[in-house]
């Protein structure tokens, strides 16, 4: 008994180390890879079982099994490799849609997470306290205090009033709001007045917690995002000027088709180059992060109108504070995707021109509504956005418009 005792902590096993996990995409291609095996197998197995016949048959059932098995051989041999193809193809499909819901998961925990902990201030802080109302994509218009008469001209065409908005919300799940945060004058000066006053009478801003100012637009944005996540769980979400001319109907189309994937960022993807002069337009303080004077910028949407996906928006939501602002606000959020898994697509049809001012010539907008393929959003690149918008919008609605009832018959 001793000398089994003195043995026994001999005998302990030692705790065995456990096993990193498998990633999820491990699993998938494991997953395709035991069911592809699987279809061979299965061919061969059944195969072999139509050649394999009891030998206590008669001479005839003999060469009828034989038979019989040859034919279904050359079916199968016939059929195997087109059968195979559509079942990879079906799996592939799932398998997208499995990576799309397992990237959407971790997205809404992270946001979870991030609102658990209070993260935000102001208007997106006030929001998360609620449940975000589901919806299909959030149109956030990005506008400014002097921009009055502009808002009222995308009201009078694209923009839905009143009781066809909220409809437009409840019934497509498309939510359009005016952008706008606040002035920098404390307690409120005459301009938030005049805001306030026109609110309460539209009821189709959306406030943030962000002091005005065009060198603040990559700032806006980020505070954009954090509050549309915070109000709306959305498949999408879109950024677009107050002087472009939108189809919400083709819009929501469009972005239907990418709903099955994870990590979509979509607009008219540009390069343009490195602006290092001081003193002109758009010019880039930290030109030198791109290198060599007169490179380019990455490949980044314009930003007169841009989508990106539920997972990408949370992802800007969550990180918002440590994410760097360059000067010109698409290239801010080209870089803070730039280095993420994301799909870009370039999408012409978001960027078409308008009918010119002379309107002696058919505009690109109008001849592609003519051949039926109505553009999502139309501009004048000269302007960076409609020329004179206030002015033309009614036209370049009635030119380039897709009529009122096509956004209720998009697919969302």
């Amino acid at each position: 008994m001793m000398a089994l005792t003195e043995r026994q902590p001999q005998l302990e096993k030692k705790p065995t180390r456990g096993r990193a996990p498998l990633s999820g995409k491990a699993v998938a291609a494991l997953c395709v890879t035991s069911f592809v095996v699987g279809l061979l197998l299965s061919g061969n197995v059944s195969l072999m079982s139509a050649s394999a016949s009891p030998s206590s048959s008669s001479t005839d059932s003999e060469k009828s099994i034989r038979v019989s098995g040859c034919d279904n051989e050359r079916k199968l041999g016939e059929n195997h490799p087109k059968d195979l193809l559509n079942e990879v193809s079906r799996t592939h499909q799932a398998i997208q849609s499995l990576d799309k819901a397992v990237s959407t998961l971790e997205m809404e925990m992270a946001v979870e997470r991030a609102r658990g902990g209070g993260g935000g201030g102001g208007a997106a802080s006030m929001a998360s306290s609620r449940t975000p109302q589901k919806a299909f994509v959030v149109v956030g218009i990005n506008t400014a205090f002097t921009s009055k008469k502009r808002r009222d001209s995308l009201r009078d065409t694209w923009v839905p009033r009143g009781d066809k908005l909220r409809k437009l919300e409840r019934e497509k799940g498309i939510v359009v709001r005016f952008v706008i945060g606040h002035s920098g004058t404390p307690g409120g000066g005459a301009l938030d007045r005049a805001l306030d006053a026109e609110e309460a009478e539209t009821r189709d801003f959306m406030r943030l917690d962000h002091a005005e100012g065009y060198h603040e637009l990559s700032s806006k944005t980020r505070t954009y995002f954090t509050t549309a996540v915070a109000t709306w769980d959305a498949d999408f979400y879109v950024k677009v000027d107050d002087d472009i001319h939108l189809n919400l109907g083709m819009l929501a189309s469009r972005l239907a088709k990418h709903r099955t994937r994870p990590r979509v960022y979509v607009g008219c993807m540009k390069s343009g180059p490195v602006l290092s002069q001081k003193g002109v337009k758009y010019h880039e303080p930290e030109y030198w992060k791109f290198g060599d004077e007169g490179n380019k910028y990455f490949r980044h949407a314009t930003g007169q109108i841009y989508a990106i996906s539920k997972d990408l928006a949370a992802y800007i939501s969550i990180n918002q504070p440590i994410l760097h602002r360059f000067a010109n606000e698409d290239v801010s959020l080209g870089a803070w995707l730039i280095g993420l898994e994301v799909e870009h697509v370039d999408d012409r049809s978001m960027c078409c021109a308008t009918p010119p001012v002379t309107l002696t010539a058919c505009a690109d907008c109008e001849w592609k509504k003519r051949a039926g393929n109505v553009c999502v959003a139309s501009f004048d690149w000269s302007c960076s956005g409609v020329c004179k918008s206030v002015d033309r919008m009614r036209h370049i609605h009635k030119a380039c418009g897709e009529g009122e009832g096509a956004v209720w018959n998009a697919a969302t």
